[in-house]
């Protein structure tokens, strides 16, 4: 009969000894979670030894000195997105006593949101003093900031063809301006807090313009509008009601002319909406 071993800590100590693994397979190990420092690689290149973990065990209480059993990983924690940006306090505005010239004017000068920084010349909008067609965008591009005035360059071209092909035309029976007066950076989507910043601008305008009906080009000009999140195709299609200052406004939704234009396929929806405009306006 074998001799019982008086010492285990020697006897775990050789065992533990002769368990050695090549590089790649403690690549593997650690890849399968088993990361335990009782397996060493085997290299004779190593860098810098480090202590055997026998010699280690050695001090170690009796009670530590059973062989190590390989455990699963930890469940892996859940990615939290970080906590959304809080919008940025908007202070309040009073434009209840402006006429149409002096919101311009408080327009060009404002300084309510990040936007004023970047951009070369607010828009506060353009056409006629009573107009027929209030037609509502959503925030100017990039020859826009450039001149000030609200749909030039090509979306300005197509938009002039749209109104005449209903008899209308943005110098005689239109006002055109936007939701937020200022150019977002790239022409990124405006932001909650840039359109709030701009709502009573907004409101001032239609109070004052009185227009027959109100034309939301966009889906951003259709949700400030109508306080609203639905997908533009669902508005379009029939006539919304806005309650402003007392009155009942019409609102027709329809795309706006830089989608048409990246999209033309969709201009035959875009003439049924401005048939609904035109029947409204001859009211």
């Amino acid at each position: 009969m074998a001799e019982p071993n008086p010492n285990p800590a020697q006897s775990s100590k050789r065992s533990i000894e002769r368990i050695f693994v090549s590089r790649l397979q403690h690549g593997w190990l650690k890849a399968m979670g088993i990361d335990v420092p009782w397996i060493a690689a085997n290299e004779p290149q190593a860098v810098k030894p480090q202590p055997k973990v026998a010699d280690t065990q050695a001090s170690m209480p009796a009670a530590e000195h059973a062989p190590t059993r390989a455990v699963s990983p930890p469940p892996s924690r859940p990615v939290i997105a970080p906590a959304a940006k809080p919008l940025e306090q908007v202070t309040e505005l009073d434009v209840s006593t402006l006429d149409l010239a002096q919101v311009a004017q408080s327009i060009s000068a404002c300084q309510r949101c990040g936007l004023c920084h970047a951009r070369q010349q607010a828009v506060p909008g353009q056409g006629v003093d009573k107009p027929t067609i209030l037609i509502v965008g959503e925030a100017p591009g990039e020859q826009e900031d450039l001149q000030g005035k609200p749909f030039v360059g090509r979306s300005g071209e197509l938009l002039q063809n749209m109104l005449k092909a209903i008899g209308h035309d943005r110098d005689t029976s239109v006002f055109i301006t936007n939701v937020v007066k200022c150019r977002p950076p790239a022409n990124r989507n405006p932001r909650d807090e840039e359109i709030l910043a701009c709502a009573p601008y907004l409101n001032r305008q239609i109070e004052l313009l009185a227009p027959k009906v109100v034309l939301a080009m966009g889906r951003f000009a259709a949700h400030a509008l109508l306080d609203t999140d639905a997908p533009l195709q669902a508005l379009r299609g029939s006539p919304h009601m806005l309650a402003l200052a007392g009155k009942q406004l019409p609102v027709i939704v329809t795309y706006h002319p830089a989608y048409l234009l990246r999209r033309p396929v969709d201009k035959r929806l875009a003439w049924e909406d401005l048939k609904q405009v035109r029947a409204l306006a001859a009211i």
